[in-house]
């Protein structure tokens, strides 16, 4: 009879041990959240420096046509 009863307790730790908290479901969605705002900075990052490659190389040009 105690083993059964070991059994179903340890059964139950199991089954606790894996159900997903509140804590934890917060703490996911905002790394998601971290990581969507990381990717969109990545992306404003490049198309501003693409931009800014676009700038000079367009200066570049206007100088040379100065130059010649």
């Amino acid at each position: 009879m105690k083993k059964l009863l070991y059994v179903f307790a340890i059964g139950g730790l199991f089954t606790f041990a894996s159900c997903d908290s509140n804590t934890e479901n917060r703490t996911e969605e905002g790394m998601e959240e971290v990581g969507d705002g990381a990717d969109e900075l990545g992306d404003d990052i490049e198309e501003g420096a693409e931009d800014v490659g676009d700038g000079i190389e367009e200066g570049a040009e206007e100088v040379k046509d100065e130059v010649q």
